[in-house]
């Protein structure tokens, strides 16, 4: 296939999928710290988010932004949120008429509360835009264990062909139009995953791990279909699929902050102690905001917030969630 791929943000899953491409086409990763893009030319390693972990060795690291950009057929933004826009800016002067761009970001922007493909559409108007987003966690990928995702892209015949550039043996990719659906189930998956976290660290057991996750699944399609999602996508590999790795995996950082905050930890203790962005704490608020707006009740999202930034604890909100009447299962589906 003679397409080149250029994916930007070397932390863990951008140097994945950029691993994964690169077993089809040619690849450049973009880093930004000197010593990621050396340590990946020279030793094929990224030591600084996945150490022990062998890359392909066709992949190639470079910190030169515009030459990164230039050779692009197909753009992915492997940065988090925060740093989304500012990326796709400096690279927008390189970027060729017509690329496709790819998100892996799963967050909205602050502010202005909008998704990713739509600062993609901000920034780059006329380039078809898409996400690839599932239950992937990086490391699990590279030690060579199965996995789905989906790539979310509203022009079929785009999709069909990104899908055979990070589709591999063991990675299956599949194709779905719903782009809303998939980066909102995307976003909101990680505030379920801080509530799924606190409930370990607060010793609950798995009787309410089950509980969180399946209500919080409830609560994340409904405000994703009143944004404009198809109910479907969130029983998917980017919902359901994304939600419960999340939620039970010792390595997803969503997890981690909210098993911190069950053990007595405070929100800046855990952040400062991380080296990579746990994308539901910022996205907590944003959600409570869009739940006001379309009028959605998300009980959940609603106390992870208070918990993130308003200084509740983790405590006072699993008594704030058990002592809430209860009604009917069905009654938010009618």
């Amino acid at each position: 296939m003679n397409i080149g791929v250029t994916v930007l943000g070397a932390g863990s899953w951008g140097t994945t999928v950029a691993h994964l491409a690169a077993s089809n086409v040619p690849t450049v990763l973009w880093a930004r710290d000197p010593q990621v893009a050396e340590d990946i030319n020279r030793d094929h390693v990224n030591r600084r988010y996945l150490d022990g972990y062998e890359l392909n060795p066709n992949l190639r690291a470079t910190t030169d932004l515009p030459e990164a950009v230039a050779a692009a057929d197909v753009l992915v933004m492997g940065v988090p949120s925060k740093a989304f826009r500012e990326t796709l800016e400096a690279a927008q002067p390189y970027v060729r008429a017509w690329v496709p761009v790819v998100s892996l970001a799963k967050g909205f922007e602050l502010g202005s509360h909008k998704r990713m493909t739509e600062v993609i559409a901000d920034v780059l108007p006329g380039h078809p835009a898409g996400v690839l987003t599932g239950p992937n966690l990086a490391k699990e990928i590279l030690a060579g264990s199965a996995a789905a995702a989906v790539i979310a892209m509203s022009d079929p015949f785009i999709a069909e062909r990104l899908q055979e550039i990070f589709s591999q043996d063991l990675f299956r990719v599949y194709t779905n139009p719903d782009v809303v659906g998939a980066e909102v189930a995307g976003a909101l998956k990680n505030v379920i995953a801080l509530a799924a976290g606190m409930a370990d660290g607060l010793g609950t057991g798995d009787n309410t791990r089950a509980a969180v996750i399946t209500r919080g699944l409830n609560e994340l399609t409904r405000l994703g279909v009143a944004m404009g999602g198809n109910p479907e996508t969130f029983a998917g590999l980017a919902g359901m699929g994304d939600l419960v790795a999340t939620c039970i995996s010792g390595q997803s950082r969503n997890r981690h902050v909210g098993e911190e905050l069950g053990k007595g930890k405070t929100i800046e203790q855990i952040i400062e102690e991380m080296d990579q962005v746990a994308e539901g704490v910022k996205t907590a608020g944003i959600v409570m905001e869009l739940a006001a707006n379309y009028g959605i009740e998300m009980p959940i999202a609603e106390e992870v917030a208070a918990v993130c930034h308003e200084g509740r604890t983790a405590g006072d909100a699993y008594r704030g969630l058990i002592h809430r009447e209860v009604s009917s299962e069905l009654d938010d589906y009618r």
